[in-house]
């Protein structure tokens, strides 16, 4: 289907559900579970544009008609409102994945000029290296990476850096707990060394339902992170889950943002999977990592993570 195609296909679509979105949203207002909605970006920069970027213009654009319409929330506040079950006005909070020095020269700065929250993941070794995300390379760009220096300077003025593994690897596909170890538990805390402040959150690379695993999500919480974010998709109602957190791309086209934040039903209709890994490998991640940090009490304090921890949804390709 051509572009043209798609933009009046998804005009059509939202005039026919806009009496069923009122509804919707009527409803959810009286029942006080209005959904918070994570937006998840990766480049803003005018030059060079691939799939995972948007132009400054665009991204402006995007915040100007966010900031119209919901309230703009911290990731804590966000996962502070799903527990507590209880959310009476739209919100929305606004996370970066990577690490793209670009950002810092003009979003970023829009951002906390504004005094919007936002949540910035990054992958260790490419922030500690220099070198170009391998996703980029894969295209023939070497587009240039934060320094430590920057998230320092970031972190101080407000924005909460959180961690996005080491190198970026498909961990759905990963089955070796030390592997596992080093690129959840010990990059965060070396990540926490070179900020001198606290990490609290966790973004899987990728993020759709194929590249999560269930032990991650046990080991992040018994590390002690507060939260990980996946990027496939879907609401955070109210109730839910609120340490696996969804997030919903944040599309280069306005429509297709409006149109997805504005309670489309195919958002709300899609049912929860869960992560999942095999028993012997969290065994034998638990036991390797209790032999070098002592028992994790973590692991068994928090509550589990619900059936409505993921949703299936259509791929959305990002990095």
């Amino acid at each position: 289907m051509s572009a043209s195609w798609k933009t009046v296909a998804l005009d059509v679509h939202r005039r026919l559900t806009t009496p069923w979105r009122a509804w919707m949203r009527h409803w959810l207002l009286g029942q006080r579970r209005m959904p918070i909605i994570l937006l998840f970006y990766h480049r803003v920069a005018d030059r060079e544009p691939v799939p995972w970027s948007l132009t400054n213009r665009q991204f402006a654009a995007h915040v100007d008609w966010l900031e119209k319409h919901f309230e703009m929330i911290s990731l804590e506040e966000a996962q502070r409102r799903i527990i507590a079950g209880e959310n009476c006005r739209p919100a929305v909070h606004v996370t970066f994945d990577d690490g793209y020095a670009e950002n810092c020269d003009a979003a970023l700065p829009m951002l906390i000029e504004r005094g919007i929250a936002c949540t910035y993941f990054v992958t260790l070794e490419n922030v500690l290296t220099g070198r170009p995300f391998a996703h980029d390379a894969q295209v023939g760009k070497r587009f240039p990476v934060n320094t430590i220096g920057q998230l320092r300077q970031l972190s101080a003025r407000g924005v909460e850096i959180g961690a996005h593994t080491r190198t970026h690897p498909d961990l759905g596909q990963i089955a070796e707990p030390r592997r596992l170890i080093d690129e959840v538990v010990t990059a965060r805390r070396e990540l926490e060394d070179n900020l001198a402040a606290p990490v609290r959150y966790f973004a899987f690379p990728f993020g759709m339902p194929r590249n999560l695993n269930g032990a991650v999500v046990r080991l992040a919480r018994a590390a002690g992170l507060k939260a990980v974010c996946s990027a496939y998709g879907g609401y955070n109602f109210p109730g839910g889950d609120g340490f696996h957190l969804q997030r919903c791309h944040g599309d280069p086209e306005l429509p297709r943002l409006k149109n997805a934040l504005t309670l489309d039903p195919r958002q709300v209709a899609r049912r929860p999977v869960k992560a999942a890994s095999p028993p012997s490998l969290e065994e034998k991640m638990f036991e390797l990592l209790s032999q070098e940090t002592g028992p994790l009490a973590e692991a068994d304090s928090q509550p589990e993570e619900t059936d409505d921890a993921l949703a299936t949804l259509s791929p959305i390709e990002t990095p």
